[in-house]
C-alpha cells in the first residue's frame, strides 16, 4: 500500500487535492462506522464489503478533482472527498455524496 500523504499541513475537514487522491485511497483498508470495510486500488478498482459480502466497483478522479464511483451495472455517485485529521494526524477520509449531501468517514484500518 502505498503511506498516507503526510505532505504540508492539512486540518479536517480540508478537500483531498485531486493530486493526492490516489494516495489517500490506496494507502490502507477504509472501516466505516457501521463496520463495513473498502478498500481501492491504483488501478481504479475497489472492493466493499458488507455483513462479509464484497461488492467489485470501479473508481475515478474527475476533473474537477471530485471522487466518482460505479458499481455495475448501472450505479454511479460522485463525491467530495475530505480529510479526517485528529491530533494533527490524518486518519481517515470523509465521503460527501455531491447529490444527497450524506457524509460517510471511513478511517484508516
Amino acid at each position: 500500500m502505498d503511506p498516507i500523504p503526510s505532505g504540508g499541513d492539512v486540518v479536517d475537514g480540508q478537500p483531498v487535492d485531486a493530486a493526492d487522491m490516489i494516495a489517500a485511497l490506496t494507502a490502507a483498508q477504509f472501516v466505516f462506522q457501521d463496520g463495513a470495510t473498502q478498500s481501492f486500488t491504483a488501478e481504479g478498482r475497489t472492493t466493499y464489503v458488507d455483513g462479509g459480502l464484497p461488492s467489485a466497483g470501479e473508481w475515478s478522479v474527475t476533473g474537477d478533482g471530485t471522487f466518482a464511483s460505479f458499481w455495475p451495472p448501472t450505479y454511479r455517485a460522485t463525491y467530495t472527498v475530505r480529510w479526517i485529521v485528529e491530533d494533527g494526524v490524518r486518519v481517515g477520509v470523509g465521503f460527501t455524496d455531491t447529490r444527497s449531501g450524506v457524509r460517510y468517514d471511513g478511517r484508516y484500518r
